[in-house]
This record gives C-alpha cells, sequence and structure tokens, in this order.
C-alpha cells in the first residue's frame, strides 16, 4: 500500500487531534492550568460555541471576530474607566473625609448632650427623691384617709354620743338637784360601760398598729400621750362650743377679755369632776386603763386654751396694757387650775405660751418698764421717806421708809408671778432683771445720800440709811430661801454668766455648795453704802460731842480736891454739856435708826468716844488723887451708864478709860510696884542676856488689876501722869 501523502497525514493528524479527548494533568485538573494545555474555561468555551465536529470549524472565524470585538470593547472599558477612577476615588475621599468632619461634629455634639443630659439627671435626682417621698407621703395620707373614714364610719355607727346625750353631757352650768334620774338608770350605765370598753380596746389597737405613742402639741408644749378615745369624743360638743363661742367674729371672742374663755374652761372642768370621778373613772379602772378621766378631761380642755392664748398672744406684743392683763389672766389660770382643780405639778398648763422668746422677752421688757415707773413715781411721792408703821412700834423694827418697802414688794410680785414657770433658764432671766432692778435702786439711793450729806443728823439722811439696811436684809434673807436656792443651783448648772459673771473655780465651788448667794455683790455693794453713811452720821455726832468735851478736856485734873474732903462726889460741872450732848445724840439715833443700825452706831461711838477721851483728856493732862477719882466717877457713874440702857455692861465698850481710870486710881504702894514690874521688864527687854528672875511678870500684874487692853508701856505712861507720888 502506498504511503499516504502529507496532506493526507496532517488531516489525519489534525482529525485525530480533535476527537481524541483534551489531555490535561491530574494535578492541574481544577485550575485548568498545565504544561501546555489549554484552560478549563476556554476548553469549555470551545465546546460551548464551536463543539466536538469537525464541520463546526467554521464557526471559528466568527467566534474570533466576536471575541475580537469582545477584546476591543473591553479594552475600551478599560481606558474608559482607568480614567474616571480615580475622579471617583478622589469624590469618595472627599465625601468620606465631609463623613468624617460630619460624624466627629455629631460625635462632639453627643457628647456634649451626654453630659448635659448628665448633668441634668444629677440635679433632677434630689426633685425625683423629693417627688419619691412626697408620694410616699400621699399614700401615707391616702392610708390615714382611708383609716379616718374608717373610723367616721365606726362613730357614725355608735350610739355612744347619743348615749351621752341621754345623760345630760355636757354640763355646761353646774349640776343642780333638780335634774330627775332617768327611769332606764341601770340600761344606760350599762351602756355606758359596754361602749367605753369597746372604744378602749379600739384605741389599744389603734396605738400597736400605728406605735406613735405620744403627740406633740400644736404650741411648743412636750410631747404627751394621746387623750383616751372616750375622753375625745366627749370633748368633741366642749370643742365645738368652745371654737363657735371663742373664734370668728363674736363679741365673746374679745382680745381685752381673755378671762372669758379661761373662766369658761375652768368652769367646765369643776362642772364635769363629779361625772368623770364617779362615772367614767370606774369604767377605765376596770378595763385596766391607766390614766385619771378627769385629769384627761383637763387636759383636753387645756389644749383648747393653748391653742386660744398661742393666737392671741402675738397679737397683743404692742399693747402693753392688754399684755399685761393677759399675763396676769394666765398666772391666775394656772394658779387655779394647780391648786382648785388638783392638775399634777408634772403635766404642762398654759405657761408655755409664755415661754415663747417673743412673748417671753416681752414680759420682761414689760416688767422692767413697769418697775422704773414706780420706782420713779414713789420716790417722787411726798411720804417716801416716812415710814408708814411709824406709830405702831412692834411693827417698825426696821424704820423702813414707805419707799423702801414698797420697792421690795415690788420685787415680791414680780417673784410672786415667775415662780411658777416650768423652766429655769427664764426664771433665771427674771432673777437677772431683779438684780438689775436692786442695783438701780441703789444708785439712786447714793444719789439723795449725796443731796443730804450736808445734814447726815437729819431725818432724810437717816431714812435712806434704814432704806439701804432694809434691803440688804431682805436679800439676805433671800439669799437662805430655798426657792433662790434652788435658783442658785440651777445658775451653777447651766453655766448663767450673764448672771453669774465669770466666776473662777473657787467662787463656782462656793456657789455650788450654796456657801455664796446669787446676791453677794449686791449686799457687798448696799454694805458699803450703809458703812459709809453711818460712819458720815457718827462723825457728826462726834464733831458735836467732841465741841462740848473740850472745857472738859482743859479741866483742873491736877488740882481737884481729894474724895475725903467732899461729903458727896458729883459730875464734874466741865461734863454736863458733854454728857447731855451724848445723850440727846443717843436718843435721836434710837428714834430714827433702826434698832441693828442703832446697835452698831452707839458701840461704834462708844469705841469713838472711849479712843477720844483717854487721847485728849487722859494722856493730855496730869492728875493728883481728887483728880482721879473724878474722873473714874464721871466715866464710872455717869458715861458708862448713859450707854447702860442698851447692853448690860458698857464699861465694855471703854476698854481705855475704864483701865486707864484703874491705873490712876491706885493706891500709892500698888502703884510703886507696879511700876517697879514694868521698868524691870524693860531692862530685861534691853539686856536679853539677863537671867529671868522670879518677879511677877508684866502682863500677869496688869490682868491682876483687870487691865487687858493697855500695852505695859502705855501704862507707864499713866504712872507717869500721876501726880501723888512719895518725895513730890
Amino acid at each position: 500500500m502506498a504511503a499516504p501523502s502529507a496532506e493526507q497525514q496532517n488531516g489525519q493528524s489534525d482529525e485525530s487531534d480533535l476527537q481524541s479527548p483534551i489531555s490535561t494533568n491530574d494535578e492541574d485538573s481544577e485550575t485548568g492550568l498545565g504544561d501546555g494545555a489549554l484552560p478549563v474555561y476556554l476548553v469549555d468555551l470551545i465546546e460551548k460555541e464551536i463543539g466536538v465536529d469537525l464541520k463546526s470549524l467554521k464557526k471559528v472565524s466568527a467566534l474570533l471576530e466576536k471575541l475580537t470585538a469582545e477584546n476591543k470593547l473591553l479594552e475600551e472599558q478599560v481606558l474608559t474607566v482607568s480614567s474616571s477612577v480615580p475622579l471617583r476615588v478622589s469624590a469618595a475621599l472627599s465625601a468620606a473625609e465631609e463623613s468624617r468632619v460630619s460624624l466627629e461634629g455629631l460625635l462632639q455634639r453627643e457628647r456634649v448632650l451626654s453630659n448635659t443630659l448628665i448633668q441634668h439627671l444629677q440635679g433632677a435626682q434630689s426633685w425625683a427623691d423629693s417627688l419619691g417621698r412626697t408620694l410616699e407621703q400621699l399614700d401615707n395620707t391616702e392610708k390615714h384617709m382611708k383609716y379616718l373614714q374608717c373610723l367616721s364610719r365606726i362613730e357614725e355607727l355608735s350610739d355612744f354620743e347619743e348615749l351621752l346625750i341621754q345623760l345630760h353631757w355636757p354640763f355646761i352650768s353646774p349640776p343642780t338637784q333638780s335634774l330627775s334620774t332617768p327611769a332606764n338608770a341601770q340600761e344606760l350605765h350599762s351602756q355606758l360601760e359596754l361602749l367605753v370598753a369597746q372604744l378602749l380596746s379600739l384605741q389599744t389597737s389603734d396605738d400597736l398598729i400605728s406605735e406613735k405613742p405620744t403627740s406633740v402639741s400644736r404650741v411648743g408644749l412636750p410631747p404627751t400621750t394621746p387623750l383616751s378615745l372616750p375622753v375625745q369624743i366627749m370633748l368633741l360638743p366642749l370643742s365645738k362650743r368652745f371654737r363657735y363661742h371663742f373664734t370668728g367674729n363674736r363679741q365673746t371672742n374679745s382680745l381685752n377679755k381673755p378671762e372669758w374663755f379661761l373662766t369658761q374652761v375652768l368652769m367646765w372642768m369643776g362642772n364635769s369632776s363629779n361625772f368623770m370621778e364617779e362615772k367614767i373613772q370606774p369604767i377605765l379602772d376596770r378595763n385596766g386603763a391607766n390614766v385619771n378621766a378627769k385629769v384627761e378631761l383637763c387636759r383636753g380642755l387645756l389644749t383648747l386654751a393653748q391653742e386660744k392664748l398661742a393666737l392671741d398672744a402675738p397679737r397683743l406684743l404692742y399693747d402693753d396694757s392688754l399684755f399685761c392683763h393677759l399675763v396676769d389672766e394666765i398666772l391666775q389660770f394656772e394658779r387655779e387650775l394647780r391648786t382648785t382643780h388638783s392638775y399634777p405639778s408634772t403635766l404642762p398648763g398654759v405657761l408655755h405660751v409664755l415661754l415663747e422668746e417673743v412673748v417671753l422677752q416681752k414680759w420682761l421688757t414689760v416688767e422692767r418698764k413697769m418697775a422704773i415707773e414706780k420706782v420713779d413715781a414713789m420716790l417722787s411721792a411726798e411720804g417716801a421717806w416716812s415710814s408708814q408703821y411709824k406709830d405702831i412700834s412692834d411693827m417698825d423694827e426696821l424704820k423702813a421708809p414707805d419707799c423702801a418697802e414698797t420697792f421690795m414688794t415690788l420685787l415680791l410680785v414680780i417673784t410672786d408671778r415667775y415662780r411658777a414657770l416650768p423652766c429655769p433658764r427664764a426664771q433665771l432671766r427674771f432673777l437677772a432683771l431683779q438684780r438689775e432692778l436692786v442695783d438701780d435702786f441703789r444708785i439712786r439711793l447714793t444719789q439723795v445720800m449725796k443731796e443730804e450729806s450736808r445734814n447726815p443728823l437729819g431725818a432724810r439722811y437717816c431714812a435712806i440709811l434704814n432704806a439701804a439696811n432694809y434691803i440688804s436684809t431682805v436679800l439676805g434673807d433671800w439669799g437662805d430661801n430655798v426657792f433662790f436656792l434652788q435658783l442658785q443651783q440651777s445658775a451653777v448648772a447651766l453655766g448663767e454668766e450673764e448672771l453669774l459673771g465669770p466666776l473662777g473655780v473657787t467662787e463656782s465651788g462656793r456657789l455650788a455648795s450654796l456657801e455664796g448667794s446669787l446676791f453677794e455683790g449686791l449686799l457687798g455693794l448696799l454694805e458699803r453704802l450703809r458703812g459709809d453713811m453711818l460712819g458720815r452720821l457718827l462723825e457728826a455726832v462726834m464733831r458735836d460731842v467732841q465741841k462740848k468735851a473740850q472745857p472738859y478736856c482743859r479741866d483742873r485734873w491736877l488740882s481737884l480736891p481729894s474724895q475725903c474732903d467732899q461729903a458727896t462726889m458729883s459730875l464734874s460741872s466741865l461734863a454736863c454739856p458733854l454728857m447731855l450732848c451724848l445723850r440727846d445724840h443717843l436718843l435721836q439715833l434710837q428714834q430714827m435708826l433702826c434698832l441693828p443700825l442703832f446697835q452698831m452706831g452707839w458701840q461704834d461711838l462708844a469705841e469713838r468716844l472711849d479712843l477720844f477721851l483717854y487721847q485728849n483728856v487722859i494722856l493730855y493732862n496730869h492728875f493728883n488723887e481728887g483728880g482721879a477719882a473724878q474722873l473714874q466717877f464721871d466715866m464710872t457713874r455717869n458715861l458708862f451708864p448713859l450707854f447702860g440702857h442698851y447692853c448690860k455692861r458698857p464699861e465694855n465698850f471703854f476698854k481705855h478709860v475704864k483701865e486707864a481710870c484703874i491705873i490712876l486710881c491706885l493706891n500709892v504702894g500698888s502703884a510703886l510696884l507696879l511700876r517697879d514690874v514694868l521698868r524691870q521688864a524693860e531692862e530685861d527687854e534691853e539686856e536679853p542676856g539677863t537671867p529671868e528672875g522670879k518677879q511677877l511678870s508684866p502682863m500677869s500684874a496688869l490682868n491682876e488689876l483687870g487691865v487687858y487692853r493697855l500695852a505695859p508701856c502705855d501704862v507707864l505712861i499713866l504712872l507717869n501722869l500721876r501726880a501723888s507720888w512719895p518725895g513730890k
């Protein structure tokens, strides 16, 4: 067989190639890539567009043209895209930047808004808390309202008020015998006991649930236990009547007549007393209610008075007259409440109304103003410096002038007014006012005394002296009074420096131990005034006495006849003016000065006169036997008896004169012996080394003679004044 030609060979090879499957490497079967192999997607394309049939090869040129056109289109698109991409990218970047800036602005505003919101929430938290508490209070109020509605419904269902009406409650006027006993009295009593017991049980359960056993008054009183429920219901008609008459535009609601409603409250207490004690109290006792029915009713009625007073008192602060009237009525009401109605002292009355600071300050101001006005009036009165008891000797021991006695009565009235106050601090403020008034009165006495100092023996000067002594005496008594001692302890405990002043530890200890007194400072000032005035008075007396005594001082003491030459001894003629002057002044002082001042006065006068006679009569002269005897007679038989009307041994106040007369009247032997003893004692003192002898000591020798005041040197001087010595 002939060999095929070249075209045949090529054609066979091409056909075989087309007919044979396209070889691929196993390793590149998935990716379609291999050594010299066509990609898988290309093979798929050829098979899809051309197929495996040789007749379909004519589609190759069309496929090629299609692919070429597509390729060209793609190239154009690539060129177009490549030229527009930068612009889009730039625009996108710009937009992204703007978005970023805008986003940051939004974030910033969001942060500001967040902070503002947080601050607002923090500020609103307190409001939210307050609102929560308010809502809680509203819830509680709603609960209470429901509870009160329940109680109101219970009250509507009760026959208790109707029962009280049948029992003629409330007793507006005093019970009389004309009220006949109801026919069904036993039945009413049984119902009363049943209803009171039920009300007590209801109140007990309410107290256990609420756990509020005490209530606070609306007028500033301390907490008190609630009234028992039966008494609360019994108070309703009385409360209604009280508010009807004493509130609003009623004529009985008068600010200048507080006694109207206060008296009405006391009348209701008195009218209801027997009913509460006889009817209600036994029921309370049987049901274990540890309360006093009468006291419970008084407490309820007092609440009405307290609220009324708390409302009226501030409205009277600008009218002194009406305010004083209100205070007096309150004090009178309190006294009657505690005494007539036996209201316990442990429970508050109505005095707490006066303890409000503005009311208390007004009270103090009015007390000071009225006291000063009264002092001005009493000092300018015609009989201010005369005693109203001057004609009654038994009642005029202190000889207090009318102004001083009226002033102390004024202070005593102030004490009576504030004594009942339940607050020691308030009482101490009134005590400070009293001390201020006493000091002011002392200053006034001093001013009047200076005007009268030119005539210290006059009646007005002595009256001022009596006034100072009277006030001092009364204050001394007050210092020992139980009430003022209690105030003293309160002042120390409270540390009231305004009243006590800046005290040291010692002074505070003395006051605390009751050794001192709250009036010590005033007593010291009054004592000094009294001492100065009494001293000036006695100086005036002594000036008169000394003037009358000048001739007596210059008498012939050295040449008087001896006692044996005279039939009887008599008062020296030159001593008569002295004795008469002294007697008149003593009688005058006894009439014008009170007994304590006169006692002090004559004793001081006696001591002054003793020194004057000793220095100006005895030491100034020499005495013979007759002169010494005359001096002794004048002193012991005339001068001393003048003062014997006021004491048993007046010579004890003239020790210098008495002992000098003893020395001058010694017989010669005794005088010589005494002089030797005294001189020997002087020599022994000058020579300390000299051994003591067995002689009598100077003081012992003088004491044997009755000389105790004069010193040995003074006795030697007196002995040298004697003229009757041997050899002279």
